[in-house]
């Protein structure tokens, strides 16, 4: 396929450091270490572009584009061909990432071709599949940092995530990749990314010869896989190509990623510092879990990277309701997409739990007095941006539960 060239954007930020109430006066490394301190600056100064556009004048994300249609071509993940009559193209999109290694160096720009499957009619059968739940990462961490095991992580090349498709699927070139004097489109043969099959398929592959490895699939989380003996313990956790690995022996977790690297393709990124977009520190304390670039991320996107702090999230007097007398919102996406990415943030900021909600009852039908609530809640949030949980490591295993009595 042959690229097209696209304009260079422009950006701006208002939060440069001289400016009131920049948010380099809110930011702190004093309590990190100088490996953590490092790895938490370039995770946090890392640019991942949004669209195409932003992209495609930088040189490594074209690279890293110009890598992700190679390997899916030698893949042979599609034929391009005439669009049969009554068959429709889905669309796709490009989604970039940057990987990092324990040390907070570039491991590499990760470009992945996205289908969007949202646009799917009926070109599928099967598409449930299990990805890890966030509770079972928690007490994974938790019980990591009690017993001091190692955790490592691993990464899996795009291009072998993509198994057989067995249904006929229609995809529009990729963007960078198309011309108007082409009519042509992708006949997928290989399922790829945001197809609704194409994570089943995945995992099928993956825990079948985790399996044959003679680990075993845990009840409460298919996503879970253990494996023991007398003297070694070791628990793999799969992210669909995000792998944590656990063991209190070094000796066992080489071994699991050595079979694993003879089966796949994979990247090992070290120790574990950095999964579905929350930060690790770890010290003879603890872990601490803490999501500083997801949340700076969110105050940029909103623009309140520049606003003037508050020191709690809501009002206590604040009464909210369905029925408020002010005026409902023209732009119902912009204040959904906030609240559910503010709910994310509650994994490590059980601090804005009572406050995220309250506001997402108000999500079918939000007014201005909740966005206003909302945005209360980011500039409570640009105050203390890398606040997080500590996992203490003299933590007991007792299970303990609290009720609230009415």
């Amino acid at each position: 396929m042959a690229k097209i060239p696209s304009a260079t954007p422009s950006s701006s930020d208002c939060s440069l450091p001289g400016k009131p109430y920049s948010i380099f006066s809110f930011l702190s490394n004093s309590k990190l270490s100088l490996q953590q301190c490092a790895f938490t600056s370039s995770v946090s100064s890392a640019f991942e572009p949004k669209t195409y556009k932003q992209a495609s004048s930088i040189p490594h994300w074209q690279n890293a584009m110009t890598n992700e249609i190679t390997a899916l071509e030698q893949n042979r993940t599609w034929d391009l061909v005439h669009l049969p009559q009554n068959k429709s193209a889905i669309g796709c999109k490009w989604v970039y990432k940057v990987k990092f290694q324990a040390d907070g160096k570039v491991e590499r720009y990760k470009a992945r071709l996205v289908a969007k499957g949202y646009t799917q009619g009926i070109d599928f059968f099967d598409t449930f599949s299990p990805v890890a739940k966030i509770t079972t990462v928690r007490v994974l961490l938790t019980i990591a940092a009690v017993n001091n095991w190692h955790l490592h992580q691993l990464d899996v090349d795009n291009a072998f995530l993509h198994g057989d498709l067995h249904e006929e699927v229609y995809m529009q070139l990729p963007p960078g990749y198309s011309n108007l004097n082409d009519p042509r489109v992708c006949k997928l043969k290989k399922s790829i990314y945001g197809l609704k099959q194409a994570s089943r398929q995945w995992f099928s592959k993956l825990s079948t010869s985790l399996l044959h490895f003679e680990f075993l699939q845990a009840k409460s989380d298919s996503s879970l896989f253990i494996r023991k003996s007398t003297n070694d313990f070791i628990v793999v956790l799969i992210y669909v190509d995000d792998v944590l690995i656990a063991s209190n022996t070094l000796t066992t977790l080489n071994k699991v990623k050595q079979y694993l690297r003879m089966t796949f393709p994979i990247k090992d990124l070290g120790n574990l510092k950095y999964f579905l977009g929350i930060e690790l520190a770890r010290s003879a304390k603890g872990i601490v879990l803490y999501q500083r670039k997801y949340a700076l991320d969110i105050l940029t996107d909103s623009g309140f990277s520049g606003a003037k702090p508050i020191s709690f999230p809501m009002e206590s007097t604040l009464k909210l309701s369905t029925h408020d007398a002010s005026p409902s919102l023209s732009d119902l996406a912009s204040y959904r997409r906030l609240i559910g990415r503010l709910l994310y943030l509650t994994l490590t900021r059980p601090d804005l739990s009572y406050a995220i909600q309250t506001l997402s009852q108000f999500m079918s039908n939000p007014h201005t007095m909740h966005m206003q609530a909302a945005e209360r809640v980011l500039r409570y949030l640009k105050a203390i941006p890398g606040q997080g949980l500590l996992l203490k490591a003299n933590s007991t295993f007792h299970l303990k539960a609290y009720s609230d009595s009415d």
